[in-house]
């Protein structure tokens, strides 16, 4: 049998040493399946149960192992479902290739069952590089393009096949006029500031008494250069969501997060620093850094798109966080009086002891700090984590104690829910020998968890080490939405809005072959975790779990204590409990 354009895209993805898609069936891609099932020694595909997921555990994979995740899905409703995860991951700048299907050529513009116009539908996601491929003679530099782009540009790209094309004999560009003739291979840069804005910056460094670090994402990798930059500045050490591994939590200096999710520490350190470094971070909420004109500051990113958007930097270095710290760190000068660094290295153990307290707090029936907080140094060093967006990324942003040996994931930018489950199945197929955890709560379950549990229930025997565990926080409530409302606009709780459906996540967990866990009281905790780990197979873990255990911000603004004065007014359905444990939280303060 000849090669098929279709062969011919695979082997290409294969050569640019890809070896796994997420994807699923439909007459629009049969031709690239065909061509996945005549290699799948070589490459394999991952079934999801929808599109949505597939994108999601591209972008999941791009994450986790820096490589480009590759998705693949029909023409018409099975590439629509792709863009929540593609948007994702041009959110958080992932390399992610899409490859969709489209109607045959010849039917084109014909009203034709499920022709959707995908050029104006990837337009905005995909802009980078969108391609749809007519001759065959195009697929060679369109799939180099894809891949190639989507790396230097850390973007999500597209390719749309139209059914017919799939099928035709693979061919090679001429040697003639009107063809172009790609190549393969791509090395990441190390890009580095110029020597004078390095010894600017480090002028304004230097003046500093009172200087403050935020690190992100970007700075992954350069843990141990932020540590020796904080060393001379005297300076502690916040962490955005995405650069929660970037250096350990339970180190002195560090504040841990900022933001809403952030801690005591970091809200005292933002607001009394004079001076404020920023790298590889695009955290993007003003209020919670220093005020306009209170601080200078300097910013390193490797985008020169985000420097300066945040916050008015006197200098932004566009360069490696690593690279630019270790040009930096000569030119620093030793801090002597290191009195900033010892206060706030005072304000992070006593909010450690604060966030004990409020763990140990009685809630009905279980208190979601105290799952997470008895969990945490239980964390084997290399464990990977998925965590949702949703209440439960308060208690994973705050109590969770992680180290850069970790690795760790959530839609961060696009703030979606749903990704944790597909994020954490494809840090398992990325590292099967490592143990997973992912964080959701139940909406985010209820919403696509549930499904993929099946997935996960048809993979789990070909992992090295089965440890997977899935943690639900069950408290039958859209728990974030109902405080949002209270907070930040004085409604009460719409319940026909935010009571979630009853669903025994354990027991649907065991029909499906896996181990069902339940923590229905502050006493089962230990127990369940030790039973979790010991586990011969994936674990659901179902936390019941009290909805009226705040969600307090750092610091509570004159604003947002009206709001929820007016939300208790209005007649809030939950207004009894919320006070109650409101008032035992302020208390730990």
């Amino acid at each position: 049998m000849s090669a098929t354009v279709s062969d011919f895209i695979v082997r290409r993805l294969i050569d640019w040493g890809v070896r796994r898609t997420f994807g699923y069936p439909g007459d629009g891609i049969n031709g690239v399946m065909g061509a996945l099932n005549r290699a799948q020694k070589e490459i394999e595909l991952i079934q999801v149960r929808h599109e949505e997921m597939a994108a999601f555990m591209a972008c999941g994979h791009a994450k986790y192992t820096g490589e480009v995740g590759v998705c693949i899905a029909t023409s018409g409703p099975g590439a629509i479902h792709l863009l929540n995860g593609l948007y994702d991951a041009k959110a958080d700048r992932q390399p992610v290739v899409a490859i969709v299907g489209q109607q045959p050529r010849a039917v084109l513009g014909g009203h034709y069952q499920q022709e959707v116009d995908l050029m104006s539908v990837f337009k905005d996601v995909a802009h980078e590089y969108l391609q749809m491929v007519t001759a065959p003679e195009q697929v060679r530099h369109v799939i180099d393009r894809a891949i190639r782009i989507a790396r230097a540009e850390r973007t999500p790209t597209c390719i749309i096949l139209p059914a017919d094309v799939q099928e035709l004999p693979a061919a090679q560009p001429r040697h003639e006029h009107g063809t172009v003739h790609s190549g393969m291979g791509y090395t990441t840069p190390v890009v580095v500031p110029q020597e004078a804005d390095l010894r600017r910056a480090a002028e304004v460094l230097n003046a500093g008494k009172r200087v403050a670090m935020l690190v992100g994402a970007g700075a992954a990798g350069a843990g141990a250069q932020v540590l020796a930059v904080a060393d001379k500045l005297g300076a502690g050490i916040a962490k955005s969501l995405l650069g929660k591994t970037v250096v350990a939590d339970e180190l002195p200096q560090v504040t841990g997060g900022i933001g809403l999710l952030g801690s005591k520490a970091t809200h005292e350190m933002m607001s009394g620093c004079d001076t404020l470094l920023m790298v590889g971070s695009s955290f993007p909420y003003a209020e919670f850094l220093p005020r306009e004109g209170h601080a200078r500051g300097v910013q390193i990113d490797i985008d020169g798109r985000m420097l300066g958007l945040r916050y008015p930097m006197e200098l932004n270095l566009v360069g490696d966080s690593a690279r630019t710290l270790e040009l930096l760190l000569p030119m620093l000068q030793q801090k002597q009086d290191r009195g900033w660094r010892e206060n706030i290295e005072k304000n992070v153990a006593t909010w450690w002891e604060t966030l004990e307290k409020r763990a140990m707090l009685e809630a009905r029936p279980v208190n979601p700090q105290r799952v997470i907080w008895e969990l945490s140094p239980r964390l084997p060093a290399d464990t990977v984590i998925a965590c949702d967006t949703g209440a439960s990324v308060f208690w994973y942003a705050r109590d969770l104690k992680l180290a850069p040996t970790m690795k760790a994931a959530h839609s961060g930018s696009l703030a979606s829910m749903g990704a944790a489950m597909p994020y954490a199945l494809a840090a398992k197929f990325a590292y099967p020998e490592r143990p997973v955890f992912a964080f959701i709560g139940d909406g985010a379950m209820q919403m696509n968890g549930i499904n993929e549990m099946i997935t996960l229930a048809a993979q789990w025997r070909r992992w090295k080490d089965p440890k997977f565990i899935v943690v639900v926080f069950n408290n039958h409530d859209l728990n974030m939405v109902s405080w949002e409302q209270r907070i930040e606009v004085g409604d009460p709780k719409f319940s026909t809005s935010q009571d979630l459906p009853r669903f025994s996540y354990a027991r649907y967990a065991e029909q499906l072959g896996l181990r069902g866990l339940l923590i229905d009281t502050p006493e089962a905790i230990s127990d369940v975790w030790d039973q979790a780990f010991a586990s011969d197979r994936p674990v659901i873990v179902e936390a019941l779990t009290d909805p009226d255990v705040p969600l307090l911000p750092p610091h509570i603004t004159v604003k947002q204590a009206r709001h929820y004065l007016a939300a208790l007014a209005k007649g809030d359905p939950d207004a009894g409990g919320i006070v109650k444990s409101s008032l035992k939280e302020l208390f730990t303060w």
